[in-house]
């Protein structure tokens, strides 16, 4: 664990923790939901030893992170996280610094990636091409998958959303066990992680983002050009490794190396890794093997 430091980056007040030599390769851990920057704590080290400087922010939403501005829209949608990203590298002068995560966090890296290549050295994303297609929200699932998604129709209605500010931490304690059935994590590993949801913004931006992904909200007006060029779904050429994990529910099934080079065509290597869907935390020296393959390959 790290020291907290924030920095002004666009609409927010990112808090970040930093690890490493600042003169060392940049690197971007960024975590999903609903995790924190907690979940990175055990890839830090190995990426610091190859000389590696460790930038890990808390998402909007998370932990000390704030909006600057208390009339700006709490999004969640992609475009809003691209964007957090991209100012960040800004406001840190990360100069093209390899981004890693997932779940949201891989979604962040994913859009950066695409939309601005010029920026990214290189990529880490878990389970692959993680941009969301809106325009296909609509087309349902088979039952089996669609049983697994009950939290995000959950969050649809305003039932969802009592249920969420009420249960933050039993609704987030739920998910990690089900979408990790062999991570046999602490309650002191989970309670590190769940202060984070205590954020006076982490209700809105969640609900924004399980709405507007599904095209019942709309988005920040603000962000609108970049949904449309997201809409698209651009390939991304940066260097990438994908990390495919075995035993996430949330993976109905585990897609072939080509289904990941049709948007992925910097593609170095696909990772197949024993754990579910908190992958850095789950296997931590795996994460970091994937981020030093693309440092070695780019």
């Amino acid at each position: 664990m790290g020291a907290v430091t924030t920095v002004r980056a666009g609409v927010l007040e990112v808090a970040f923790e930093q690890h490493g030599d600042p003169g060392g390769w940049p690197v971007v851990l960024l975590h999903g939901f609903p995790y924190d920057v907690r979940c990175y704590d055990r890839v830090t080290p190995a990426l610091v030893a190859a000389g590696a400087v460790v930038v890990v922010p808390y998402l909007r939403g998370y932990g000390p992170t704030r909006f600057i501005d208390g009339m700006t829209p709490r999004s969640g949608q992609q475009a809003a996280l691209g964007a957090d990203l991209r100012e960040l590298l800004g406001a840190l002068g990360l100069s093209a610094p390899i981004v890693a995560g997932f779940d949201w966090g891989g979604r962040a890296a994913c859009v950066a990636a695409a939309l601005w290549p010029q920026l990214v050295r290189g990529l880490v994303s878990v389970s692959g091409y993680n941009v969301q297609h809106i325009s296909a929200a609509a087309t349902p699932a088979p039952p089996e998958f669609e049983r697994r998604l009950w939290y995000q129709y959950y969050l649809h209605g305003e039932r969802g959303r009592a249920g969420l500010s009420r249960y933050r931490r039993e609704f987030a304690r739920q998910l990690w066990q089900e979408w990790s059935p062999d991570w046999l994590f602490s309650d002191a590993e989970f309670h590190a992680s769940a202060v984070s949801f205590e954020n006076p913004d982490f209700v809105d931006v969640v609900v924004h983002s399980y709405r507007h992904r599904y095209g019942l909200v709309a988005g920040d007006p603000a962000y609108q050009a970049l949904e449309d060029e997201i809409s698209t779904q651009p390939p991304i050429s940066v260097p990438t490794v994908v990390i495919d994990p075995q035993r996430d529910t949330m993976v109905p099934f585990v897609p072939s190396r080509a289904a990941h080079e049709w948007r992925l065509p910097g593609l170095l290597d696909v990772h197949h890794v024993q754990a579910g869907h908190n992958v850095p935390q789950e296997a931590p020296d795996a994460f970091a093997a994937a981020i030093l393959h693309v440092h070695h390959n780019s």
